[in-house]
């Protein structure tokens, strides 16, 4: 199938097929703090994730392009992050890689926001001179290298051969004159495959988990023969962020992706151990169906409630989050306890030494 055509199927089944409400994020919660001895006006909300300073945690995460369709979804986040001061990443460029006609597609993101920080998009099958060619293009300041083995697997005309990854992310990394962060596109990460990563050297993981766009259902959506039994693949980002805590990480940020619905969801993964959250499906659903303006206000209703969480608990910087203490219930503390993760650990952690 064209690139273009399938990017633009992408599009409308992320749309189609949006998770239900609920996910792993209900499962967390917040002991209260009735003696906060803080001001709202005195939160901050700048995310530092080295080599990168960031005004917000809230991090617009790859989409789409390529194909002439998108382009328009992508002035709009384009904006959306220039207005607001997020960091973006756009959608896998392969496409205009390998098809000229649809830069454009990419391009008017670096023409929309000159001096924001924006990051290109490739999969692990990319070599050293792709993703030289990717970060080019957009005068990217960063490099993200998607990991999609399942959708890959789904995919109709997708990949079936996964060697060489890590050796790929390896040598990019080495070579390339920016950061490189690895992402998962929604199947989230496991303490092994997090380490594999953190060995390499790569310094920013996503842990990209499930409970936000489902591309397993995405795919099953285009596919003749679905295989939905595997529409339920992965983990979670809080069981990724469970999984990342069990690991040695010195130097290495996480960010989570998957499911992040507003300001008290970003706070839950920030006590987690996360340093940013990544939002994709919410902003899609928000410029492809509400005025500029809308979209502008929402992200300003994010930051409200990320200060309201942040003031309700006496933390006025955001990696004090992680001092303070988060109840793991339902699914989630059942598969972090199987996983070996201790849940009671975070419920008492502002009595112990964590």
């Amino acid at each position: 199938m064209e690139r273009s055509k399938r990017k633009v199927e992408h599009i409308e089944y992320a749309l189609a097929t949006a998770e239900a409400n609920r996910n792993a994020w209900d499962d967390l919660s917040f002991v209260p703090n009735s003696l906060p001895n803080i001001c709202y006006g005195n939160t901050k909300v700048e995310a530092d994730i080295p080599p990168f300073r960031l005004s917000s945690p809230f991090l617009i995460n790859a989409m789409t392009g390529g194909a002439a369709a998108v382009t328009e979804i992508n002035r709009l986040l384009a904006i959306v992050a220039r207005e607001k001061g997020l960091a973006m990443a756009v959608g896998s460029q392969m496409a205009a890689l390998r098809d000229p006609a649809v830069v454009e597609s990419y391009a008017v993101v670096r023409r929309e926001n000159p001096d924001g920080i924006v990051f290109a998009n490739l999969g692990a099958e990319a070599t050293v001179e792709e993703a030289q060619r990717a970060v080019e293009m957009i005068r990217a300041e960063g490099l993200q290298i998607h990991l999609n083995v399942m959708q890959e697997l789904l995919m109709p005309e997708g990949d079936r051969d996964f060697t060489g990854y890590l050796e790929r992310i390896l040598a990019i990394r080495e070579a390339l004159g920016v950061p490189v962060i690895v992402k998962e596109v929604g199947f989230g990460m496991s303490r092994r495959t997090i380490e594999q990563l953190a060995s390499a050297g790569v310094s920013i993981i996503d842990v990209g988990g499930r409970g936000g766009t489902n591309f397993a259902k995405v795919e099953n959506q285009r596919h003749s023969a679905p295989l939905t039994m595997f529409e339920s693949w992965g983990l979670s980002a809080p069981e990724s962020l469970l999984e990342a805590d069990n690991c040695r990480l010195d130097g290495v940020r996480l960010i989570a992706t998957g499911g992040i619905r507003h300001g008290l969801d970003a706070a839950k993964a920030l006590a987690l151990g996360a340093s940013a959250v990544g939002v994709a499906g919410a902003l899609l659903r928000l410029v492809t169906n509400v005025p500029l303006e809308a979209c502008l206000a929402a992200v300003d209703a994010w930051h409200h409630q990320l200060r309201v969480a942040m003031t309700a608990l006496g933390v006025s910087e955001l990696i004090e989050l992680r001092r303070v203490p988060v109840l793991i219930t339902g699914v989630t503390a059942e598969r972090a306890r199987l996983r070996g993760c201790k849940p009671e650990r975070y419920a008492r952690r502002d009595e112990e030494p964590f």
